[in-house]
């Protein structure tokens, strides 16, 4: 029996949301996922809930109001 090679194997994320990808212009996209708040978001990216005005500026032309967001939208993360 074969040992199976897991040496090209690279770690990821510990989160579960999906993926980030990177833009041009240095900031990063996320999808919401059910149970997102832009606070949570905040904590998570950048490890303060208060800093979740950031994204609420950064994305002003698709929330109307921060404390709604809605799966499957995606956000600009400065």
């Amino acid at each position: 029996m074969r040992t199976p090679d897991f040496s090209n194997v690279q770690s990821g994320s510990s989160s579960t949301a999906p993926s980030e990808s990177s833009s041009t212009n240095g900031s990063r996209s996320y999808v919401v996922v059910k149970g997102d708040s832009l606070s949570a978001i905040a904590k998570r990216e950048y490890g303060d809930a208060k800093e979740w005005r950031r994204i609420y500026d950064a994305n002003r032309d698709i929330i109307k109001d921060p404390d709604l967001i809605y799966p499957g939208q995606t956000l600009r993360l400065p």
